[in-house]
């Protein structure tokens, strides 16, 4: 029996010689790994299509599109699963966590803008960072968007929220 595995190890045929995992842009020193996984052609597509890493918009549009979908889904744990959810103004009281939480990571960006980041390194699935996240001003911008858009996509959210008979109504 050992023979036979020993023979079929020396076999092109045989699937444990088949490799999928390469070093990164065949480079080892990057110290990252391509597999079927993240170089897939559907992976980098969707990495590619997130607003950090799409060509050609601006980062007040970046910051303005991350905030808001921020802003519309932190609105639901904190109005559906939070302790004050039996309450009466659950929503409202979710509205003003969720308002309160995405204050407090703008000025967590704020602070990253100003702490001088590091220039973006080129990956498998992002092999052209934006340009966008190479300055200052960039993250500044990015941040400043993403507070507008996150509070726009809490109060978008609790305006559905509040107002779900008269949506359901709408679409049957």
């Amino acid at each position: 029996m050992a023979q036979a595995v020993d023979a079929s190890k020396n076999l092109p045929s045989d699937p444990r010689n088949r490799e999928v995992v390469f070093p990164a842009m065949r480079d080892p020193q990057i110290g990252n790994l391509e597999t079927p996984i993240n170089s897939s052609a559907l992976t980098k597509w969707f990495i590619n299509n997130l607003p950090a890493y799409r060509p050609g918009i601006t980062p007040f549009r970046r910051g303005l599109e991350v905030g808001m979908a921020h802003g519309y889904w932190i609105f639901g744990p904190f109005a559906k699963l939070g302790p004050l959810r039996d309450a009466p103004n659950a929503d409202l009281v979710g509205l003003l966590g969720t308002v309160g939480l995405i204050a407090l990571l703008s000025v967590a960006l704020s602070l990253y803008a100003n702490s001088n980041p590091p220039e973006p390194v080129a990956s498998v699935t992002a092999p052209h960072p934006s340009e966008a996240f190479h300055t200052k001003e960039g993250w500044s911008n990015f941040g400043s968007a993403f507070l507008i858009g996150g509070i726009g996509g809490a109060v978008t959210a609790y305006f559905l929220t509040a107002n779900l008979g008269l949506v359901q109504g709408l679409f049957g």
